[in-house]
């Protein structure tokens, strides 16, 4: 609008206009109207004013609206800084944290390196302080661990063998690279025994290592030779704690035939010192001799018999095991009985009914056949001494034997309806007679079966167990596992 007004000013006051112009306001005298000049002029200033004033409103109302735009802007921007202030002390402050949480990150790093460090020297202390020879091996046979106790028993530095092949560091080893394999592949720990020159004992156990990415083998070497000495002398001492029963019961057993021998032998005095006496010896007479003589030498057998099977028992046990059908022997068990076997009172072991039930096919056990028939004898006993005992005799006295095959073990059970345990016996039956360790002590040792538990739990690895009821009599339950070496 001001660029207009001045253009218009400006065109006025050219000079051609100003000529044309001025002709306006002249009379018809050629004389200037200055009334009508001052009119004109006054109009037009206030035309030209009212054309300023517009534009000062207009110029105003731009001014207005881009003040106010200008406010909306500066509001913006004020809401941006602010906004980006906070964003960045929300940074700033999290670039606080983060700092002060890598600081922990650090200091942990280096707790857990130190705790490492720490673990690492304790292991090897560990390591170095066990009782057991540890050697570990790679997938190729290389040594990665060699303890102290490797060292000492192989005179070879842990220096020396590490990094190596275990068989080119140590030749003498009687573990085969094929073995080693074998466990590595089947992922199954395998163990052996090892002896060395009779007097040391070794068991010799390898692990598969598993959960990472390495395969290897862990061989455990244990010195068990004080614990073989241990078991052997606690083998002795069980067997002489245990002679007192044995001979107890052995005792009796030789009583009646060694009285029988006296009887027979007086009676062949008697008939010695009538041909002393100048009599002749009939023909019955030299025969009376031979039966005495013949029964004489028959009861010395079951006497050498008796003391040959205590003597065998006395002994340290020097057999190994064998294979043997456990129905034999039982049968012999039951026919020695009969031989040796001589019960107090009224009851002889020929009126005693002695039933056998055998399963059928069963698999040969690898025992020690004497011990075994050892323990079968005592239980027989054990169930005669019972029947003697008995309250009633109304019914037959009986003695049933069952041999019977479950899953991995032949399970022998013996029962009886002769007198019942109670369940101070049944506790105590198992445990060995105090006449050894309590000589004041009266102990029947008949009625212990300490020794026979011994010899099914710790020589066979089996179980032994005793019930006693009205109901089922009392029943001895063995079982004895086939697998066992």
């Amino acid at each position: 609008m001001i660029k207009s007004v001045v253009c218009l000013i400006s065109l006025l006051m050219s000079n051609a206009a100003f000529a044309s112009f001025s002709d306006i306001f002249r009379d018809e005298q050629g004389n200037t109207n200055w009334q009508h000049l001052a009119n004109w002029t006054s109009g037009s200033l206030i035309i030209i004013l009212a054309f300023v004033i517009i534009s000062l409103f207009v110029a105003h109302k731009r001014l207005h609206k881009s003040n106010r735009q200008l406010n909306t802007i500066r509001e913006g921007l004020e809401d941006r800084v602010i906004e980006r202030t906070a964003t960045l002390d929300k940074a700033n402050q999290q670039l606080l944290e983060s700092n002060q949480m890598l600081a922990e990150e650090v200091n942990k790093h280096l707790a857990t390196s130190q705790q490492l460090l720490s673990s690492e020297s304790y292991i090897k202390n560990i390591l170095a302080s066990m009782p057991l020879i540890l050697v570990s091996l790679d997938d190729k046979g290389n040594v990665t661990q060699w303890n102290q106790k490797a060292e000492e028993l192989s005179g070879i530095a842990a220096t020396s063998a590490i990094g190596n092949n275990l068989w080119e560091v140590y030749p003498e080893i009687l573990l085969t690279w094929e073995k080693v394999q074998q466990v590595i592949n089947d992922q199954e720990i395998y163990s052996y025994p090892h002896r060395q020159r009779g007097i040391h004992y070794y068991d010799v156990t390898l692990y598969p290592l598993t959960g990472g990415s390495n395969k290897g083998v862990v061989i455990l070497v244990n010195d068990v030779s004080k614990q073989k000495q241990a078991e052997n002398m606690l083998v002795h001492n069980e067997k002489i704690s245990s002679m007192t029963e044995l001979a107890s019961a052995m005792a009796h057993d030789i009583n009646t035939p060694l009285q029988g021998m006296l009887l027979d032998l007086q009676s062949f005095q008697q008939l010695l010192s009538k041909q002393s006496s100048g009599q002749v010896i009939t023909a019955a007479s030299a025969e009376q001799l031979k039966v005495l003589l013949s029964d004489a030498s028959k009861r010395a057998d079951k006497v050498a018999t008796i003391v040959k099977n205590l003597l065998s028992f006395s002994r340290g046990r020097n057999e190994k095991k064998q294979l043997q059908q456990l129905t034999v022997l039982l049968d012999n068990a039951v026919m020695l009985a009969k031989d040796m076997m001589v019960l107090p009172g009224q009851l002889t072991f020929e009126n005693i009914e002695v039933n056998r039930e055998y399963e059928k096919n069963l698999p040969l056990l690898n025992c020690y056949p004497t011990e075994l028939q050892h323990v079968f004898l005592n239980l027989i006993r054990h169930a005669c001494l019972a029947l003697n005992e008995r309250q009633s005799t109304d019914q037959q006295p009986k003695i049933n034997i069952s041999l019977t095959k479950e899953v991995d073990s032949l399970w022998v059970c013996l029962s009886h309806n002769g007198a019942l345990l109670s369940d101070e016996e049944q506790v105590s039956i198992f445990e060995p007679s105090l006449s050894v360790i309590l000589p004041q002590r009266d102990v029947d040792s008949q009625k212990r079966l300490s020794f026979s538990n011994f010899i099914v739990t710790e020589q066979h690895q089996g179980q032994m167990a005793v019930t006693s009821d009205a109901e089922n009599g009392t029943r001895f339950h063995i079982q004895l596992l086939l697998d066992v070496e």
